[in-house]
C-alpha cells in the first residue's frame, strides 16, 4: 500500500469518527464499506484496520466522558449490555473467520458484509424518519440486556463496523433514551466489543498482514476524529445529530449497495 493511499485512509477515519463520535455510531459503519470502496485491501484487512480504529476512537470517547465526570453512560443498563457485546464480539469474530474459511471466493464475504449493512442501516433510516410515531420500551432485566449486548455485538464484530446505527436504533427503543444520552453508550457498548474482538483476533493468530504505518495513521484519525466530534457534540442539539444521522445512513445504504454489486458480480 502506497504513502498516498494510507494518507487516504487517513483522512476517510478522521472524518468518519467525527461523524461517529458526534451521532455514537463509532465510524466504522463509514470507514469500513467506504474503504472497500477503494478496493485496495482485502475485506479481512479492512475490517480488521476498521476495528482498531473505532477501538482507538471509542476509548478516547468513553475515557474522556468519564474522567470528566459526565453522566451519560447508564451503567446499570450499559454495563449489561457492553458485557453481553464482549462476548459478542468474540462470537462475531468466530463467524466472520467460519464464512471467510467456507466462502470459495474471498470476494464473497465482502459481498455479504455489504448487503447485511446495507438492509440493517435501510431499517435503522425507517426508524429514525418514524422514531416520533413508535412506543418505545424501557427493559430494565440485566439478563434481557446481556442478550441484545449479545446480539449487538455478534452483528457488530462480523460486520467489522465496530457498532453502528444498529445501536442507537436498539438504545432508543428498548431504553427510551435521548439522542445524545443513545450516543454516549453506543460508544460504551462498541468500546466493550471491540476489545474483545481485538484480543480473539489475537489470540486465534488471525491478524490478517497490514503495513503498519497505515493502521498507526488509522489510529491518529480516530483519535483525532474522536477529539473533533466530542467537541461538536457539545454544540449540536438532539434535532440536528437527528438530522445527520438521517443523512449518513442514506449514504451507506448507496455505498454498501455499490460494494455488494461490485463484490458479487465478479
Amino acid at each position: 500500500m502506497t504513502i498516498i493511499q494510507s494518507l487516504l485512509f487517513f483522512a476517510v477515519s478522521f472524518a468518519a469518527s467525527i461523524v461517529g463520535a458526534i451521532c455514537g455510531i463509532g465510524g466504522g459503519v463509514i470507514i469500513k464499506p467506504a474503504l472497500d470502496l477503494f478496493g485496495w485491501a482485502s475485506v479481512s484487512t479492512i475490517s480488521f484496520l476498521s476495528g482498531c480504529t473505532v477501538l482507538a476512537m471509542s476509548l478516547y470517547s468513553v475515557g474522556r466522558s468519564m474522567a470528566a465526570g459526565e453522566k451519560t453512560v447508564e451503567l446499570r443498563t450499559g454495563t449489561p449490555l457492553a458485557v453481553g457485546a464482549a462476548a459478542g464480539g468474540v462470537a462475531g469474530r468466530q463467524l466472520f473467520t467460519a464464512v471467510r474459511a467456507a466462502a470459495p471466493d474471498p470476494d464473497m464475504v465482502g459481498g455479504v458484509q455489504a448487503v447485511c449493512l446495507a438492509l440493517i442501516t435501510l431499517l435503522t433510516l425507517i426508524y429514525t424518519l418514524k422514531k416520533d410515531r413508535i412506543r418505545t420500551r424501557r427493559v430494565d432485566s440485566a439478563a434481557l440486556c446481556l442478550a441484545i449486548g449479545l446480539a449487538l455485538g455478534i452483528m457488530s464484530s462480523f460486520l467489522g463496523i465496530g457498532g453502528g446505527p444498529i445501536n442507537l436504533v436498539v438504545l432508543f427503543y428498548f431504553f427510551s433514551m435521548d439522542t445524545k444520552t443513545a450516543a454516549a453508550n453506543s460508544l460504551y457498548i462498541i468500546l466493550f466489543s471491540q476489545i474483545t474482538s481485538l484480543l480473539a483476533a489475537l489470540a486465534t493468530h488471525t491478524v490478517p498482514d497490514f503495513p503498519f504505518h497505515t493502521l498507526a495513521l488509522m489510529v491518529m484519525g480516530g483519535i483525532g476524529g474522536g477529539m473533533a466530534g466530542r467537541r461538536l457534540n457539545r454544540r449540536l442539539d438532539g434535532p440536528a445529530v437527528d438530522r445527520l444521522f438521517a443523512a449518513l445512513m442514506a449514504v451507506i445504504i448507496a455505498v454498501s449497495v455499490c460494494n455488494a454489486w461490485r463484490y458479487l458480480r465478479a
